[in-house]
């Protein structure tokens, strides 16, 4: 069931009786294979138009009805699909799970943190944090009040600065440092990680110089090759994790056995946990996305206009794409939550820090005075320069991934970027 579960896409919440089901599907929608078969072809909706004098009328509305009937089946069966599917996959991981540890108290650990201490009141979720006075506002007022501080958080989060005590005892540890300083880190607190305590990545970009993804990092930098590995990613902002609105993401292990453990701890009736094996697929898809997100920035910052949007957002799908398979990605991966949905994301919406940082770079703001005024990393920052190196590496020409490079190396202005990549040859597209 964990490879169905890859390919499942997004659904509403499942209608609990039966009338609200049915008022609620007023005409067909073409998302059931299967279900088309069963639909006449379609005719004029509009039954403002049916005249009694129309001997066709009778035939119109008798085929709006049988679509109707088809959707509904269609969507019925595919309740008890799920219904039954759910008593299949019965687990007690959560139930079995004492303790969970949260590496780093940026927002996204913050909001995972509040996700996994609400399943389970006597759940302990212990968040190791660098900052005192971040620790003193989670144990006394149950807010971190550097990052969200309008949301209030479960009384079973426990913020400390001591690594011995976080990590003891700890079933599951989500790793919520960036990228750049992983490595140090995770040194420094190596003696207190347990070498069977599953790690679930939540860093997304590329360590400068070494190119490594949080994959290689991890395992390196505790001395244990064999460290128990997922990463978690997808389209997600941490102030609608703690809102409660509907996500989804993807969960990626070789081990098919300890993503499905993740998926059970996570999943939740706001929140949608697919499982994949490809794990290079979601690490570079989320470590690009980044980049990607700030060239989109910048074009929005210009005033380029939507047409310019639209082409530079899909020729970097498009160079995300030829690096990702040329590392041995599977392409259902990049078209999946973790690859386009992360993009679409990262790329559109004004919560994202990286498009921010593109934004204001295209706005004519200089780099320095940007990453000044920011409290928290823009990880497209510093992947950047790694994405080019690896692009030589695999031998994979990345245009608008270079330019966003060269703009923050200074090196070019955004305004030369444009005219130059405007003006490469014309060729077929791949």
């Amino acid at each position: 069931m964990a490879a169905a579960a890859a390919t499942t896409t997004f659904l509403p919440p499942i209608p609990t009786s039966r009338p609200r089901l049915a008022a609620a599907v007023r005409r067909p929608l073409p998302i059931f294979s299967g279900a088309a078969d069963a639909v006449p072809p379609p005719e004029d909706e509009d039954s403002s138009n049916d005249d009694d004098g129309d001997a066709a009328a009778p035939r119109r509305r008798s085929a709006r009805k049988d679509r109707r009937r088809a959707v509904r089946i269609a969507w019925e069966k595919l309740v008890r699909w799920s219904r039954s599917w759910r008593r299949r996959n019965r687990s007690d991981v959560l139930e079995s799970t004492r303790k969970v540890v949260v590496l780093g108290g940026g927002s996204f650990g913050t909001a995972m943190a509040a996700h996994v201490a609400a399943k389970k009141a006597d759940l302990e979720v212990s968040m190791l944090l660098r900052d005192d006075l971040v620790c003193r506002s989670i144990n006394h007022s149950h807010i971190n009040c550097k990052y969200l501080p309008e949301h209030r958080l479960p009384e079973n989060i426990v913020a400390t600065t001591s690594a011995a005590d976080a990590l003891a005892g700890a079933d599951f540890c989500f790793h919520a440092v960036p990228v750049q300083f992983s490595s140090s880190f995770l040194e420094s607190i190596s003696a207190h990680v347990d070498p069977k305590l599953p790690f679930i990545s939540l860093s997304k970009g590329l360590e400068l110089n070494t190119l490594r993804t949080m994959s290689k990092i991890i395992p390196r930098a505790l001395g244990n090759r064999r460290q128990p590995f997922t990463v978690l990613s997808g389209p997600s902002f941490a102030v609608e994790l703690m809102n409660k609105l509907p996500t989804a993401m993807v969960v990626a292990s070789k081990d098919k056995k300890l993503a499905s453990s993740v998926q059970q701890l996570l999943a939740s009736p706001n929140l949608r946990i697919s499982t994949s094996s490809d794990v290079t697929g979601v690490e570079i898809a989320g470590a690009l996305k980044n980049v990607l997100a700030i060239a989109a920035g910048i074009v929005e910052g210009m005033n380029l206009g939507n047409n310019c949007m639209a082409a530079l957002v899909a020729q970097g799908c498009s160079e995300i794409r030829w690096l990702a398979t040329k590392m041995g990605a599977k392409p259902t991966t990049l078209s999946g939550l973790s690859g386009s949905g992360d993009i679409m994301l990262t790329c559109f919406v004004n919560l994202s820090r990286n498009r921010n940082v593109g934004l204001r770079l295209g706005s004519g703001e200089k780099l320095d005075q940007i990453m000044s005024s920011m409290n928290q990393v823009a990880e497209g920052v510093s992947t950047a320069g790694a994405v080019i190196a690896l692009a030589q590496k695999y031998n994979v020409k990345m245009p608008v991934l270079t330019a966003v490079a060269r703009i923050i190396d200074n090196e070019l202005t955004p305004k030369k970027a444009v005219m130059e990549l405007m003006n490469l040859p014309q060729v077929e597209e791949v």
